[in-house]
């Protein structure tokens, strides 16, 4: 995969100056995700653990909206129709999307405006950082349509973010998360002006994109392995991956920049 050329057939997809745009674009169904959508933003997100070119990612929705989960007919009909096997298959494909999310090492930034619902809901979860309109509206609603809240690692990561109890009081009762509850309750990093989602994120991303980015790299995978280590493995992995991170060339840059009044230039290796 060539991050310059990559055309992909289920969403948009930009590059400039190390940082990726993955824009969901099916504007008119509030963008929903389909079988095909799922499996290529997974294979997407598998590949960037092999783009070192690539230092940062933003999620976003096209036409005022993030997304609104599994598409009724392409998908949720389906799957009524579906014996165990086919239906144990789909459930894996989708959490198989937020382990490759996890698991690549760029910052992921969810800009969230509109609805962001069931799996777009999830897909805002499992990024690394959180911008919203005042306009976004997030719901794990898998209990309004007959399901368990646990879908696609919510019982796991989202109480992480929020909080036990409230965590649970989404999941159990599928109700719809304002985004001033949301950045209260620590789910947004921040809430941004509608018109100035995008350039918000953008310029997150490219702080980012210009900083060590190995070294990041390192904090997301310390933060995805710590979750079930105690606090002694948990100091003992951390020093060694910092001593891994003192042997960077970026590591060397900060400090020679700093003897010199310098503001260092990160170059990731």
């Amino acid at each position: 995969m060539n991050p310059k050329t990559f055309k992909p057939k289920h969403f948009l997809w930009q590059f400039e100056d190390g940082v990726a745009t993955v824009t969901l674009n099916r504007p008119d169904r509030m963008n929903p995700l389909t079988f095909e959508s799922y499996a290529e933003l997974r294979d997407t997100f598998r590949a960037l653990v092999y783009l070192p070119e690539v230092k940062a990612v933003i999620m976003a929705g096209a036409g005022g909206n993030f997304s609104s989960g599994g598409d009724v007919h392409e998908i949720i009909g389906p799957l009524v129709k579906m014996d165990m096997p086919d239906l144990l298959k789909f459930t894996r494909m989708t959490g198989d999307l937020v382990k490759a999310m996890r698991g690549c090492p760029q910052p992921i930034i969810a800009a969230v405006d509109g609805i962001s619902v069931g799996a777009g809901a999830i897909i805002s979860m499992a990024s690394d950082l959180r911008l919203a309109t005042k306009d976004a509206r997030t719901a794990f609603l898998f209990n309004r349509v007959g399901l368990a809240g646990c879908d696609m690692g919510a019982c796991a990561i989202l109480p992480r973010i929020i909080g036990q109890g409230r965590a649970s009081e989404l999941l159990f009762t599928g109700r719809t998360m304002s985004a001033d509850e949301g950045e209260r309750w620590g789910f947004f990093n921040r809430i941004v002006a509608k018109n100035k989602l995008m350039a918000e994120a953008k310029e997150l991303a490219a702080r980012l994109a210009a900083g060590p980015t190995f070294a990041n790299g390192m904090t997301k995978n310390q933060l995805n392995m710590e979750w079930d280590m105690s606090l002694d493995a948990a100091i003992e992995a951390e020093a060694q991956a910092q001593a891994i991170c003192m042997q960077t060339k970026d590591f060397e840059r900060a400090y020679h920049a700093f003897v010199a009044k310098q503001k260092p230039v990160f170059e990731g290796d």
